[in-house]
């Protein structure tokens, strides 16, 4: 039986999806795991993969065409196997199938075209903002593909000087990125329709720098405070939870999503059953999403059923802030740098690293005393991390 490609759902709210980019021609052989083409949610903008091994058939949806979650937009057929007729309806994939219709739209064409050449997702964004010539470039990264560095690099050489480069009029405006919208309008909605409350503590860093030290290589203060953050929830599990429909949801599991900063703007990829990993397990796979977002190589499952959200501008010598919930997720926490403070200690004022945590929450889905009682679990477990350490 042919293999669906379908447009996936990295979101509860998700509805659609839109198709930037096939990767692959209509008749193309592919392989299981291979990008097959860019699709643009409301998270993020991601590569959808092969499903298995065979022939691309039967493109449904073109470049630029906003397709229903769940819908089948293409089919890989293994030897023999040929594409399903196009139905008057589309046709929602058999995964999705027993939960709901997927509305009306009609099948589109996708247009034949000279296949270009490999490139990552950030790379060809780069190319069309600046009118670069893909085919002119020589890659530099895995298997020959032109990566955005590779785009940066054409651009510096027999240009202007840094200073020009930098220099802004008040004519100017910034190129926006569709990962930045899409991130400008879900912060946006998130403020609007859903209740804050935040609630800040400052905590004794000692033991968690202690921690730190004795740690695996590489792991960094972000990598603590997830395995610290997946205890919590899991001693809470009313915070790792979310407001949807009149009801509060508790989420299938301790999903731990990292906001990561990157050049068209901010994503947020999961480390996934955080409570059920070593430190090292969870710092291998922080490193791993980091680096994906900052290539554009995220895979629709790097974004997909986050339950709360940790934000970190310490290392930018931020001392706190307030963050805005990641709906639909009931909580994020905001951490500020380590500085050393008077602390008092058995009547006596001290120098202590301290660090500031701020918890914003969904008055919806927490109540006061709730967030309160997590945030002081949260501080409790930094300020003696003793059974975490592993």
């Amino acid at each position: 039986m042919p293999a669906d490609v379908i447009m996936p759902m990295l979101g509860m709210a998700q509805e659609t999806g839109k198709v930037l980019r096939w990767l692959k021609q209509d008749g193309e052989s592919v392989r299981k795991g291979e990008p097959l083409l860019e699709v643009e949610t409301d998270k993020v903008t991601v590569e959808i993969e092969a499903p298995a091994d065979g022939t691309l058939a039967g493109v449904r949806a073109g470049d630029g065409v906003e397709v229903p979650v769940g819908e089948v937009i293409a089919f890989v057929l293994a030897d023999g196997e040929v594409a399903p007729v196009a139905d008057a309806e589309p046709r929602v994939s058999r995964e999705v199938e027993a939960v709901a219709a997927a509305p009306t739209v009609e099948p589109v064409t996708m247009p034949s075209r000279k296949r270009g050449p490999l490139a990552s997702p950030k790379a060809r964004r780069l190319a069309q903002e600046r009118g670069v010539d893909l085919a002119a470039l020589q890659g530099t990264g895995p298997n020959g593909a032109i990566v955005a560095a590779d785009v940066e690099r054409l651009q510096h050489i027999g240009t202007k000087s840094p200073a020009q480069e930098t220099a802004v009029t008040n004519s100017d405006t910034f190129a926006v990125s569709s990962v930045w919208r899409v991130m400008a309008q879900r912060t946006q909605a998130s403020w609007q329709d859903v209740p804050h409350f935040f609630l800040h503590r400052d905590v004794d860093a000692s033991r968690l720098n202690s921690w730190k030290r004795v740690a695996p290589e590489k792991t960094s203060v972000t990598d603590l405070l997830v395995k610290v953050c997946a205890e919590a929830l899991r001693r809470h599990p009313r915070v790792n939870a979310s407001w949807r429909d009149g009801n509060i949801e508790p989420a299938p599991g301790v999903n731990v999503a990292i906001a990561v900063a990157t050049s068209d703007g901010l994503v947020v990829p999961v480390v996934h059953g955080a409570d059920t990993l070593t430190l090292q397990q969870i710092s291998e796979r922080r490193r791993a999403v980091a680096e994906a977002a900052r290539a554009g190589r995220l895979r629709p499952e790097d974004v997909q059923g986050g339950s709360f959200t940790i934000s970190n501008l310490g290392m930018y010598g931020v001392d706190a802030f307030q963050a805005i919930v990641n709906a639909p997720q009931a909580a994020i926490l905001a951490v500020g740098r380590t500085a050393d403070r008077p602390w008092v200690v058995d009547g006596a004022v001290v120098a202590r690293p301290v660090m500031t945590l701020s918890v914003s929450f969904d008055h919806r889905a927490v109540d006061g005393a709730r967030g309160a009682e997590f945030l002081d679990t949260l501080a409790s477990l930094i300020e003696e991390p003793a059974g975490l350490v592993a």
